[in-house]
């Protein structure tokens, strides 16, 4: 169990894991803590857009759409490999997903196969939303894969987790694909790298 991190810690984390940090308009103060908790938090959850174009995915990860109101993720990691923040505090980003995989994040054990949803994960998890279609085609540059990895190790350091507390959401839920076109038990073996 841990405190969210603040905002100005998670900038200096993110610029000592050697990112480049863009912040979006009033990110700080931009969330949805009025829907409910935030915090306390127990891991990363990597997600993919299904849009193209930075400014655009990040004005819509920071806006939201009718149905689904921003900010979406805390953090959006274009194909540049830059880490844009667009929000600070509760995210519309994981929804509902299995509790079961949310202990076995907490105890950094194996993830079992979800198939429920009964556990809020926007409370729970930080998100960061990639730039990508998701067709299992878009390329996933290199610049974007070592963003992803460097953004959710600043996270595991600055709180003392493992590899194991980064999520994808397809592993939160079995109602979501995302992220396709890398697999996330790669990108686990990267963080845990990175950690050592």
């Amino acid at each position: 169990m841990a405190t969210p991190i603040t905002a100005s810690t998670l900038v200096a984390a993110l610029k000592d894991e050697g990112l480049t940090v863009v912040e979006v308009r009033d990110w700080r103060n931009h969330n949805r803590n009025h829907q409910g908790d935030w915090g306390p938090v127990h891991g990363v959850m990597i997600h993919h857009t299904v849009t193209s174009g930075a400014e655009r995915t990040v004005d819509l990860c920071y806006d939201g759409h009718p149905e689904l109101p921003g900010p979406l993720c805390h953090g959006v990691i274009t194909k540049d490999g830059k880490v844009h923040l667009v929000g600070h505090g509760r995210a519309n980003h994981a929804g509902l997903g299995d509790d079961d995989v949310l202990n076995a994040v907490i105890a950094e054990k194996d993830l079992p196969s979800p198939n429920e949803q009964n556990t809020d994960g926007n409370s729970r998890f930080y998100g960061f939303e990639c730039e990508n279609l998701g067709d299992g085609e878009d390329p996933w540059p290199a610049a974007q894969l070592e963003a992803i990895e460097k953004a959710a190790a600043a996270l595991c350091r600055h709180h003392g987790w493992k590899a194991p507390s980064v999520i994808g959401h397809k592993e939160w839920t079995d109602q979501k694909i995302d992220p396709r076109g890398f697999s996330m038990d790669d990108m686990r073996d990267r963080i845990a790298e990175r950690l050592k």
